[in-house]
């Protein structure tokens, strides 16, 4: 490949909406251009270092006994009213209809046409099947942004396993956990495994493979005295224990003029501290207005109350609220309601505490939440903060950290088997839904990630095995006969060689060569110019900075090839 010939738009300056490093990176490299908001082109380099990710996922799929395949893009809504989706994921499912008035969807990912395959299965004995493929998602995010890292349209690697009974899947589960190891430390991405919620995929359980990055939109904790660790939708901690002062006789109404917050109650520093406190927050749990209490200092996880319920969950409005309690947020509480409450357990065993009267401009004080309060149910509901003592092995202290979630694999278990009729005879001939697991892996998002942990003030560093070439030759004088002629032999004999090789032979000045050599992050630089040529050498340099030598031409190539095989 010879540069001048190729399509590789560099640009000097930093694209005014780039926040991220990858973002930035990535449109001034050459690599990928915006066609509209979460909508990007993969250009010639961006396309070969998403082939050189591919592969490797291919790779490590097909070791695992994966065999892949090819679904639509379009799907029936029918498969997705039968699992029950077609409304559950409202917001970010493109619907459509076509000329003949069916409803069609734009696929966000993959469960239903695969179990809807897995139908034409009959027997045991066709079991255990792992089917995979890569194609495009789409999701209409309603904030993309980031580059890659957060887009509407998109290319995943979905995989999904098919067993008879939890055992088998429990081994392919297994399986992806080992070929997702490989392929992140292949990529050169230092991955954390942490549990996670299944969101709306369903399922039993689920594991992310995430990397720590500052940019990340995702928040996990990790335990620096054992092994766990896990997403914040997910995290558990032991917040520390108050002891409480006895309060004499029921609650007692107090004044409380304008206060509507935690911090500003706390702030009068006469009634309580936010620990003192419980907060009471109103939600929808189906068709029931629900009051979810927690300590004043702690902060409700959403998706933890979406877990424990088998309801759609949404905030109350306003209205629902004045309408069933009487008062404003900021002055409710759940002493004395008939409506459904759940609380989080650091509330458990706590007296004289402070709530909402249920009364604007009042609370209460000398609350003993299981005497005052009629608890439905104890739920882990609150976030875990960084600093607070694991939950799992109560010694270590728990680490909070941004991360880019790269990876996600879950046990499905029946749900979309059960809902599709994939059914096979068991042993004893009598119907049992397949056992289902499914695994992805985001393509673009693979290479952001990577771009964020390997870039430097000049531009990327890609690791070798992903790098859109593995060297680059810089012509200088390419108006010069011998200097032409002896980067053309080079050339020739790397790509002989096996080397994935770009010839930069463009009539531009030194300068703007290599800054572009460096922008786009090829691992290798071998120089030639006149100078170099008339002691029959070449300048070697590698881009994060491992290299820097002369080397004879005679020995270049055998040179190069050791450095990249």
């Amino acid at each position: 490949m010879r540069w001048s010939r190729s399509f590789i738009p560099t640009l000097r300056d930093d694209p005014a909406d780039a926040v991220a490093s990858s973002h930035r990176l990535l449109v001034r490299g050459g690599f990928i251009r915006q066609l509209m908001a979460g909508s990007y082109s993969l250009l010639p380099l961006g396309m070969r270092v998403a082939q050189k990710v591919s592969d490797i996922i291919r790779e490590e799929m097909n070791a695992i006994g994966g065999q892949e395949l090819l679904a639509p893009v379009v799907h029936p809504a029918e498969i997705w009213k039968k699992t029950g989706r077609w409304d559950d994921v409202e917001g970010i499912m493109v619907k459509f209809k076509d000329r003949r008035d069916a409803d069609l969807l734009l696929a966000l990912t993959h469960e239903e046409v695969f179990a809807h395959l897995a139908a034409e299965m009959h027997s045991y004995r066709e079991l255990p099947q792992l089917w995979y493929h890569l194609q495009t998602k789409f999701r209409d995010e309603a904030r993309p942004r980031s580059g890659l890292l957060r887009v509407r349209e998109f290319t995943m690697k979905d995989s999904y396993s098919f067993d008879l009974e939890q055992a088998g899947l429990d081994v392919q589960f297994e399986a992806h956990r080992g070929a997702y190891e490989r392929i992140f430390t292949r990529m050169g991405l230092d991955s954390i495994q942490v549990e996670a919620s299944s969101g709306n995929m369903g399922g039993r359980d689920s594991v992310e493979f995430v990397v720590r990055s500052p940019i990340g939109e995702d928040r996990v904790a990790v335990c620096g005295a054992c092994d766990y660790s896990a997403n914040l939708e997910r995290a558990v901690s032991a917040p520390e224990e108050v002891e409480d002062d006895p309060w004499p006789g029921p609650p007692e109404r107090f004044p409380t003029p304008g206060i509507r917050t935690i911090a500003a109650l706390t702030a009068v520093g006469e009634f309580a501290a936010s620990r003192r406190q419980i907060k009471t927050l109103v939600y929808m749990v189906g068709e029931e207005l629900t009051l979810v209490v927690l300590r004043g200092d702690h902060d409700l996880e959403v998706q933890k109350l979406v877990d424990s319920v088998t309801d759609a969950v949404r905030p109350a409005t306003e209205d629902e609220i004045v309408g069933a309690l009487g008062a404003h947020p900021g002055s409710l509480g759940a002493v004395g309601v008939d409506l459904p409450v759940v609380a989080d357990p650091a509330l458990r065993g706590r007296c004289n505490m402070v709530t909402g009267a249920n009364l604007d401009d009042f609370h209460l004080r000398g609350v003993d939440v299981e005497r005052d309060i009629g608890v439905g149910r104890w739920l882990d509901l609150r976030s875990v903060k960084d600093g607070e003592l694991c939950g799992r092995c109560r010694r270590g202290s728990l680490s909070v950290s941004t991360v880019i979630e790269v990876g996600h694999i879950f046990k499905l278990g029946t749900k979309y088997s059960k809902a599709l009729g994939a059914t096979v005879l068991d042993r004893s001939g009598r119907p049992t839904p397949i056992v289902m697991g499914s695994y992805g892996i985001g393509v673009g998002r693979s290479m952001a990630a990577i771009v964020e942990a390997f870039h430097d003030g000049r531009g990327i560093v890609w690791p070798l095995t992903v790098a859109p070439f593995e060297v680059v030759i810089t012509l200088l004088r390419p108006d010069r006969v011998d200097v032409r002629r002896a980067a053309d032999t080079v050339y020739r004999d790397l790509v002989g060689a096996g080397v994935e090789v770009i010839l930069d032979d463009r009539d531009e000045r030194p300068g703007v060569k290599f800054a572009d050599a460096e922008l786009v992050g090829i691992p290798y630089r071998l120089t030639i110019g006149p100078r170099s040529l008339a002691s029959g050498q070449a300048e070697l340099r590698a881009r994060d900075g491992s290299v820097d030598e002369t080397v004879n031409l005679d020995d270049t190539v055998d040179r190069i090839r050791d450095l990249v095989r």
